[in-house]
């Protein structure tokens, strides 16, 4: 794109450069005159620096600065800024550090790759993360993040660490759990959740020693981040995977639903009857109020159909209960002594908890049995349905 095609998209789709900043005077002042030969729609938000930023600041009239009091964290600086933006009238904020570490000359990347998108999207600047000089400790923590982004959304990306971002502003959440560099984190997650694409762009990066201010706390921000992440992994298990079940359910008609997404979805015959095993097993399982967690993470990590492993867990539904239990004691019965006839007893989880290891025991060979039953009876009926699929 031309410079005045870039103004002209800025212009057409409202967007404006956030810039949260926390003592980086050695480099903000290259940046804002980097933003500007694109857009004066630059808003910087001030993050309560106590070095010379506010004298470099006053030499821009043109742009809009919000001066915080005291230094709260990025994902503060980022959340007031975006209020900023909104109020303001714009309808996307592309995010750049302050740091020098972003090229305000990519600007035209986002901008040309939104150009072609139908529906709304977040976009993420993709660093070439195995350049020479890129810190061991980033290339680290992004393929980390990489991971868990994936697990918690479904989506591959490159690169999910990078600030330099387009946001959607009237589709991000518009509160949220955390305040600083893991809010990053959380804002991507949280919008996929919404529905709204997450891409990455290509960008270029630069991380120079002599000028970079890094304000990451390895211990504090690692520890905060991997707390943010148990949360967002357990509402995802919880209710995100459940709500898009059920949604996807709603929106097709039964026969299509099981063709499509069962017995026409990704993997082999035999992967969905290891995926049915699997869930015939943790229903069976004595993992009470677990089954949906092991069920759905145990499919992610043996790549296996989640849609088909989460069926087949309720096969413990609360009418089977009472029959389930029966069965196991009666399994574990041989490999315990106990001389009291359970089966004169009431059933009820007294009785387990009074006959906690043969119910155990038996709940396990049971949950193998059946999980080998219905795991080879799946395969032998998909086999006959659809042979070439193995």
């Amino acid at each position: 794109m031309t410079l005045s095609e870039v103004q002209h998209a800025i212009s057409e789709k409202k967007i404006c450069v956030l810039i949260p900043t926390y003592n980086n005077e050695k480099t903000l002042q290259r940046v804002i005159d980097g933003v500007l030969e694109y857009t004066a729609n630059i808003i910087v938000v001030n993050d309560g620096s106590t070095d010379s930023t506010l004298e470099i600041l006053n030499h821009y009239p043109q742009i809009t600065v919000i001066n915080l009091p005291e230094n709260k964290g990025k994902g503060n600086g980022l959340k007031t800024g975006f209020r900023k933006a909104e109020d303001l009238g714009y309808n996307y904020a592309l995010t750049i550090d302050s740091d020098g570490q972003h090229y305000p000359d990519d600007i035209p990347v986002f901008t040309e790759a939104l150009q072609y998108e139908k529906e709304e999207v977040l976009l993420i600047g993709n660093r070439n993360m195995s350049q020479e000089g890129i810190p061991k400790k980033s290339s680290f923590g992004n393929r980390f993040s990489n991971f868990w982004f994936w697990f918690e959304t479904g989506i591959r990306l490159e690169d999910t660490q990078s600030g330099y971002r387009l946001y959607p502003l009237h589709k991000i959440p518009k509160k949220y759990f955390t305040p600083k560099f893991e809010f990053e984190i959380e804002i991507i997650v949280r919008t996929a959740w919404r529905h709204v694409v997450v891409k990455n762009v290509p960008i270029k990066v630069l991380y120079d020693p002599a000028e970079r201010v890094s304000h990451f706390r390895p211990f504090r921000d690692f520890t905060r981040i991997s707390i943010l992440n148990t949360t967002l992994v357990t509402i995802t298990l919880l209710y995100i995977i459940p709500r898009n079940f059920i949604n996807n359910f709603r929106k097709k008609s039964f026969k299509r639903f099981i063709k499509e997404d069962v017995l026409e979805s990704d993997g082999s015959n035999r992967t969905k009857a290891f995926s049915i095993a699997l869930g015939v097993f943790i229903g069976f399982s004595p993992f009470w109020g677990f089954h949906t967690l092991l069920t759905i993470s145990l499919s992610v990590l043996f790549k296996l159909n989640k849609v088909l492993a989460f069926v087949a867990s309720n096969v413990s539904l609360p009418p089977f209960i009472p029959l389930i239990i029966a069965a196991s004691l009666f399994l574990g019965s041989p490999f315990v002594s106990n001389e009291s006839n359970i089966f004169s007893q009431e059933l009820n989880f007294e009785l387990i908890k009074n006959n906690l290891l043969q119910y155990i025991i038996g709940s396990f060979i049971l949950a193998t049995t059946l999980s080998a039953v219905s795991g080879i009876a799946t395969f032998l009926f998909l086999n006959k349905l659809n042979p070439d699929n193995n």
